[in-house]
């Protein structure tokens, strides 16, 4: 609940920047937990790290009303208009990021009584990648640092580069012997969906890159046009 003043939102817009903390942790939790379940063929693991998706949908709601009332009481200026509807963009794109982790422990759970398919080299480090670029996305909108979010935005190309040898490694594997197809595909839709985390966390960067100069460096091409 918002304490509101309307002379000072100082408060209130600190409650959105906790919870949104609270929400981005969560988030990590389940990027780390599935990938985990998904390397150790682990059914109970996935299926709890899946529990935290009702957590991250309260989440996205709440900071959605927690937004909408701040907007509603305050008559804010920049940055802080920007800052708000910014946080409500986000939420979006952690609360998708939790549902593609859910992707992956499902994809746990169908291997789980599989044998390995192959090493795990590559889609473990996807997935630190990734974790680290959400952490830094949202740490670069508390701490309200451009720098921070365009580093987030160079380390897309290693997830885009992981994503690739883990395609062809797995395509090889696939052709090699058809006993590998079933488990092939579930390894590749997993490291998809660590691929589109990463453009989720890409996301969040320009959104910071936003909030702080105003300018929208999405679709480069058409704002040219």
């Amino acid at each position: 609940m918002l304490e509101s003043h309307v002379a000072n939102p100082d408060s209130d817009l600190r409650q959105v920047r906790n919870r949104l903390l609270l929400m981005v942790g969560r988030v990590e939790e389940m990027i780390a937990g599935a990938v985990h379940a998904l390397v150790n063929r682990d059914a109970e693991y996935a299926r709890k790290t899946i529990k935290f998706d009702q957590l991250v949908n309260q989440d996205e709601v709440d900071l959605d009303r927690m937004c909408i009332s701040i907007l509603k009481v305050h008559r804010l200026e920049e940055p802080d208009l920007r800052m708000v509807t910014v946080a409500m963009k986000m939420v979006t794109d952690l609360e998708r990021i939790g549902d593609l982790a859910v992707n992956i422990c499902e994809r746990a759970i169908q291997l789980s009584n599989e044998r390995p398919l192959a090493q795990y080299e590559k889609i473990p480090r996807m997935g630190i990648v990734v974790r680290e670029m959400v952490r830094d996305a949202i740490d670069a909108f508390i701490e309200q640092d451009e720098e921070a979010a365009r580093s987030v935005l160079e380390r897309d190309d290693e997830v885009d580069d992981l994503y690739e040898i883990v395609f062809e490694e797995l395509l090889e594997l696939m052709t090699s012997d058809t006993a590998n197809v079933h488990r092939g595909i579930h390894h590749q839709s997993a490291a998809k969906y660590l691929e589109r985390i990463g453009d989720h966390s890409t996301n969040l960067a320009e959104q910071v890159i936003f909030m702080l100069g105003g300018t929208d460096i999405r679709h480069p091409k058409l704002w040219r046009a």
